[in-house]
């Protein structure tokens, strides 16, 4: 007979010493079904927004613009963050192009989100000829709070976990709660005889915990920027690097077409360096218009 703690929706980290016994995945009004993944969500949403207001005013930027990009980075965030998932699962949805507007079911990537809101951000400023760089300095930072709020939703989803692990934060899952398609042979050859449970590493907490050094890391620095943009360009190179460690532990990786390369570890990888670079060359830049200045 199985303990309590591995029936139905329980979650542990036995090294840890934490059994959570019958986590929901949703909960129901009125005979609607809401998910906590949703929740999550919302709230991540708001305490965003309530950084950037505050962010915004010190500043000196208009919390208003803010709130009007907000919305449209919200909708088009969403777009893209599917898109980006149905581009690189296509083999899931060509036979039935209906399934791609079911979100119910998951498919969701932050990266089509950062990429769409971004994209967006551009074309905002443009129309309402706002300073991109400077809205985006303050826009990167309620991202990352979304983003560490975010990732606990996919923990009450039982999603983006990485491959079996026995270290201090291992998890453990009911092998019927998780997609079978995210349980790969390694993780499967670990489970003990006569238990249904997985063990692997709680990625989403990884990413969560270094998503909120990297938000403190910004809020810090920011004080000390050179140039407006250069906290944006932190946070896709801080973001880049993060993602290129986690992605590469993860089981559900999306993968370049016909290939074996995991996209978003490709794209942090890239990102990482690219920000990087432009960091530097835009701080010398910058250093030495001031040395002529003073000249």
């Amino acid at each position: 007979m199985l303990p309590d703690w591995m029936e139905g929706t329980d979650i542990a980290f036995p090294n840890l010493g934490i059994y959570l016994q019958n986590v929901p995945q949703s909960f129901t009004v009125f005979g609607f079904r809401i998910t906590f993944y949703g929740v999550i969500i919302g709230i991540g949403v708001i305490l965003a927004f309530l950084l950037i207001d505050r962010m915004a005013k010190k500043n000196g930027l208009d919390p208003d613009d803010f709130y009007d990009l907000g919305i449209y980075v919200l909708i088009f965030g969403i777009i893209g963050a599917r898109l980006y998932y149905v581009i690189f699962s296509w083999d899931m949805y060509k036979n039935d192009l209906l399934s791609i507007f079911n979100t119910r079911q998951g498919g969701l990537a932050i990266y089509g989100g950062v990429i769409a809101g971004f994209l967006t951000l551009i074309i905002y400023c443009k129309i309402k000829k706002k300073s991109m760089a400077a809205l985006g300095d303050v826009a990167v930072m309620g991202l990352l709070v979304g983003q560490i709020a975010g990732r606990w939703g996919n923990f009450t989803n039982r999603e983006v976990f990485g491959k079996y692990t026995d270290n201090l934060f291992a998890m453990r899952l009911p092998e019927s709660a998780v997609r079978s398609a995210d349980i790969t042979a390694d993780i499967r050859e670990h489970m003990i005889p006569g238990t249904n449970y997985i063990q692997v590493h709680p990625t989403f907490l990884y990413e969560s915990f270094a998503n909120l050094v990297l938000l403190i890391l910004i809020l810090v620095f920011q004080k000390k920027k050179k140039f407006d943009g250069e906290i944006a360009l932190w946070y896709l190179s801080g973001y880049g690097l993060i993602r290129f460690f986690v992605e590469g532990i993860r089981t559900d990786q999306l993968m370049i077409w016909h290939t074996t390369i995991p996209v978003s570890q490709l794209l942090g990888g890239y990102l990482f360096i690219a920000a990087m670079l432009a960091i530097i060359v835009l701080r010398i830049q910058k250093s030495k218009n001031v040395v002529k200045a003073k000249s």
